[in-house]
């Protein structure tokens, strides 16, 4: 009799286990990138640095924490489909459709300098705030130093074309002279440091200026 309760309970737990997920579905989550793309996923898990999204197929994928902005519920069930999500074709927003996007262009074909780049360092630097002004004395867009505005001659560092025209021109004399990292270290903490130290200085403020400006200039891309 004890043998047949037994047997009795673990019959009904398994009938209990096969109905419960289809009566209480399992959430899948967003996971939306910085390069405004989204992905739908059963799951993630913080690893350090790394973040691992659970596909809903049972695969996972392992990227930087950096190239993430955030996580949210999904309001479909994880388990409603059974094939893998693709990426939703979200992507960044055109050139044209970015402040100063003529401007910018303009300068940077003139001067060869990859337009992608004036566009991160600007979003960096002053947030596209034509009236920026910095604790330090830098100044507009493209966050002009004074003796910087005094080299090109700009007479009015908070006009967006006088700014941006002075801050690519002394972009393209860094990339020049040091290359792409060291002319975006030698724009945030001067030639001399990067010279000092032959590339990127140990400052955390402009290895991380560096890698932030990097990283969007390849989401624009």
């Amino acid at each position: 009799m004890l043998v047949l309760n037994r047997r009795t309970q673990l019959a009904l737990l398994a009938v209990f286990l096969l109905v419960q997920p289809a009566e209480t579905p399992v959430l899948a989550e967003l996971a939306f990138f910085r390069s405004g793309a989204a992905m739908s996923v059963a799951g993630h898990r913080v690893d350090g640095s790394t973040v691992v999204l659970f596909l809903r197929n049972g695969g996972r994928v392992t990227c930087e924490r950096t190239l993430l902005d955030r996580i949210e519920p999904d309001e479909m069930p994880a388990e409603a489909e059974g094939a893998p999500v693709p990426v939703l074709p979200s992507a960044p927003k055109p050139l044209r459709t970015r402040p100063y996007s003529k401007l910018i262009q303009s300068v940077s074909e003139e001067h060869g300098v990859n337009p992608d780049l004036v566009h991160a360092l600007i979003q960096v630097e002053s947030g596209y705030r034509a009236n920026a002004r910095s604790p330090k004395g830098a100044m507009g867009l493209m966050q002009l130093m004074p003796e910087t505005v005094v080299r090109y001659s700009v007479t009015d560092p908070f006009d967006p074309v006088s700014n941006i025209r002075a801050g690519t021109r002394h972009l393209k004399k860094l990339l020049d002279k040091f290359g792409v990292h060291g002319a975006l270290a030698a724009y945030n903490a001067g030639e001399g440091v990067v010279r000092k130290f032959q590339g990127v200085p140990p400052y955390r403020e402009t290895q991380k200026f560096v890698s932030r400006i990097l990283e969007i200039m390849n989401s624009l891309q």
